[in-house]
């Protein structure tokens, strides 16, 4: 496969307080950018070492990732070229999305409740949230 569209447009990021271990919120956030159309087949995804460097981890923690969604055919490396995105957005389908969306609301909820908000702040906030960021959303050209 040809080295043509890069992820540039995608960037990654890590939630350290988060009980998912940070190889799996790689492989979540690939995922979902498949299935909502950021990443396309054919794209780049950056080298496992600038992938480490840009998140402050460990490289394997990368490799990790980038060999389990290979062997699950979601990426596929070209030795010399790079990890490219392999799987379509058809290929991940909304049941795995909204296992993916369980994982994280899940962890959030018990990481809030641990310090003491209930059910009830906490779906006041993610309103008040969801409602900033439509706000910004609107207002970017």
């Amino acid at each position: 496969m040809k080295s043509e569209p890069t992820s540039a447009s995608f960037a990654f990021t890590l939630n350290p307080s988060s009980s998912t271990p940070f190889y799996r919120q790689v492989i979540h956030q690939v995922e979902l950018a498949i299935a909502d159309g950021r990443l396309k087949k054919g794209m780049r995804l950056p080298t496992v070492r600038a992938l480490a460097v840009e998140l402050s981890v460990n490289p394997n923690t990368v490799a990790r990732a980038y060999s389990e969604m290979e062997i699950r055919g979601i990426v596929e490396t070209q030795p010399g070229s790079g990890t490219f995105v392999k799987a379509q957005e058809d290929d991940i389908d909304e049941k795995k999305r909204r296992e993916i969306l369980r994982e994280i609301t899940e962890a959030y909820i018990t990481s809030a409740a641990s310090y003491g908000f209930s059910i009830a702040e906490i779906t006041s906030y993610i309103r008040e949230v969801s409602s900033t960021l439509s706000t910004k959303e609107a207002s970017i050209p």
